[in-house]
């Protein structure tokens, strides 16, 4: 996995979610606290996440085969996916069971310093994971505000480990509000409450990963910046004079497709129009080194044919003509 697939980032968020979920175990056996089972439930769905996103990290280093040409760098976007449906809605859907029971049929906390105890050093720890996903996330993102960087990275690794970092500081909030309004008037219902808050909070991140990664899957173009690389590398103003049309498609998050109809003189021999192509793929490739896979077409630059690429239905990937 590249530097900007947060390696380190998951690891730190494993560690720290590993050991927090276990103390949170502990305090819900020693105090009866739904709330805490739904966070240690949290804590290992969170742990789960991190090792599926180093799975398919790793899986997405294999070489590419006559069955998958263009590698497996998609399988990043899976298992980001994955994370995404499986993991968090398991969490969210438990801690609404667990916040519904609370509530039907409550029961006293007993043993109430164990909960605030290991609530107050998972926060600690989650702050602490938190810091090092801003950290390499901003080594990344660039100028982009957070909400760009999340809706638009190419890579799914930190925008899932940066929302499931604040999902798990919000949640540990919320689960101490819970215990702490419970132990001040006495009420437990109040931990069920707190609970519940936890499962809506992990479905709702759920849904904002699930519809990112989606985006991934079926496939993104270039941003804005790369293609406008692209098309300034593209054109030499000698042999190549201009581009017909273009599509970009992200293969995995550090392998984009670059295919484009290319304009050429009508009088220009095949051999010139080789050596053109072969100039202007490697004109791509160092203004944008992600361009791994290359296809031009050249063609004779025609005013009427011109005007169909303002028309996504008239070239290729563009939508099915409709019939009338």
């Amino acid at each position: 996995m590249s530097a900007s697939g947060g390696t380190k980032a998951i690891v730190a968020a494993l560690a720290a979610n590993a050991a927090i979920a276990v103390a949170k175990f502990v305090a819900f056996l020693f105090s009866g606290s739904s709330s805490m089972l739904a966070e240690s439930v949290h804590s290992v769905a969170d742990s789960g996440n991190q090792a599926l996103l180093l799975v398919g990290g790793k899986r997405a280093q294999r070489q590419a085969t006559p069955q998958h040409p263009f590698g497996y760098g998609r399988e990043r976007y899976i298992y980001a996916f994955l994370v995404s449906i499986v993991l968090f809605s398991v969490g969210g859907l438990f801690a609404i069971y667990e916040g519904y029971e609370k509530i039907k049929n409550p029961h006293e906390l007993t043993h109430w310093y164990w909960p605030v105890g290991v609530l107050v050093f998972a926060i600690i720890a989650e702050t602490f994971s938190f810091r090092t996903a801003i950290k390499e996330s901003n080594a990344v993102r660039g100028e982009r505000s957070w909400k760009e960087f999340v809706r638009h990275a190419k890579a799914p690794e930190l925008p899932v480990v940066l929302l499931e970092d604040l999902g798990a500081l919000v949640g540990l909030v919320l689960a101490l509000g819970g215990v702490g309004l419970a132990l001040l008037t006495g009420d437990s219902v109040w931990d069920g409450i707190g609970t519940l808050c936890i499962g809506v909070l992990l479905i709702l991140i759920a849904v904002v990963l699930a519809l990112e990664t989606k985006s991934l899957l079926l496939g993104e173009a270039a941003g804005a910046e790369e293609t406008r690389k692209i098309e300034t590398a593209l054109v030499d103003g000698d042999t190549v004079t201009r581009i017909i049309h273009m599509r970009t498609l992200h293969i995995g998050p550090e392998e984009l497709l670059v295919a484009a109809k290319i304009a050429v003189h009508h009088d220009d021999t095949a051999t010139k129009v080789a050596a053109a192509i072969d100039a202007a793929e490697s004109r791509i490739r160092e203004a944008v080194p992600i361009a791994r896979v290359i296809y031009l077409e050249p063609d004779v630059y025609r005013a009427a044919e011109a005007a169909k690429g303002a028309d996504a239905a008239a070239t290729p990937g563009g939508p099915a003509p409709t019939e009338h």
